[in-house]
């Protein structure tokens, strides 16, 4: 069978935030909430958004992950943020290693939260499903900013699609 381009597509995105989990944890605690200008926040809280969010995008496409959700209300260690990522990585497959998955059609979003006496809302989940990757990317672009402006060594470019794309064998030398 054919591996559809999302599942190839959100396995490169958790691949690549267990990279930069894995490379966190030669880090001290203090570099650990190190942060910079125009980032999210703490290095752990960055990854911490980064791994809830998941959760949250495959909740509102019908995937629930974890219950209750996931909190980002006080922080967590990276034992605890790679052991959520873990779920993610087996919903991700639940869903998407399939045919069932239809991209196109509406679901209810039952995740976010709408001010009194507002309808609820649907949407279709291609939306979710392309926020993913996006947002993954975008914080983990921020993690490298915050190493990188202390001095310090980052993960990058080791998370790119080339990196995984060689690891996993879809690139190799002409035979």
């Amino acid at each position: 069978m054919t591996t559809p381009p999302i599942l190839r597509q959100l396995r490169h995105d958790v691949w690549a935030t267990e990279k930069v989990i894995a490379h966190c944890r030669t880090l001290s605690d203090a570099q650990l909430e190190l942060t910079a200008p125009g980032t999210y926040g703490t290095i752990r809280r960055t990854l911490e958004h980064i791994v809830a969010a998941d959760t949250r995008y495959l909740a509102r496409i019908g995937q629930v992950v974890i219950e209750p959700p996931f909190r980002e209300d006080h922080d967590v260690s990276l034992d605890e943020i790679a052991a959520l990522l873990d779920k993610v990585k087996a919903a991700v497959e639940r869903v998407f290693a399939g045919k069932e998955f239809d991209p196109d059609r509406f679901v209810l979003d039952t995740v976010s939260q709408r001010a009194p006496g507002k309808p609820p809302i649907e949407m279709e989940p291609w939306m979710m499903v392309t926020q993913f990757p996006h947002h993954g990317s975008d914080h983990r672009a921020h993690i490298g900013t915050i190493l990188g402006a202390h001095g310090l060594p980052t993960p990058t470019p080791g998370i790119d699609v080339w990196a995984y794309g060689w690891e996993i064998g879809a690139i190799r030398e002409k035979r």
